[in-house]
């Protein structure tokens, strides 16, 4: 039967110029790398929409067409308080929304997009 020696079962010895600060820095550069391109690729823009959203939201007014995020689209009457936004969707047919389920602000005079085009 083969058995291994204490020899093989011990790690390597240490640099001896004090290197291993240096080997765990590179060692750890991938990993900061991956969380870099993570970032700017993912959080970075997701935080940039995020504040777009809520810019738009808080600019609505009376006369704004807007779409909810069921699909709804109606023009806005009546913004009743901060949270709530009162929306025509057919003649004297008004719904309460909440501001928050707003996906979509058209303007009063944005053209329908033609199929065709």
């Amino acid at each position: 039967m083969f058995f291994a020696t204490p020899a093989y079962a011990q790690s390597a010895p240490p640099a001896a110029g004090g290197g291993s600060g240096l080997e765990m820095l590179m060692s750890l550069a991938p990993f900061i790398a991956i969380l870099a391109i993570m970032y700017f690729m993912i959080i970075r823009p997701q935080q940039q929409r995020q504040k777009e959203q809520a810019a738009m939201i808080s600019a609505i007014r009376r006369g704004d067409t807007v779409v909810t995020t069921g699909g709804v689209i109606g023009k806005v009457t009546k913004a009743t308080d901060d949270a709530e936004l009162e929306v025509e969707i057919a003649p004297n047919v008004r719904i309460r929304v909440l501001r928050a389920m707003i996906a979509e602000v058209r303007s009063k005079g944005e053209p329908v997009k033609d199929a065709t085009a």
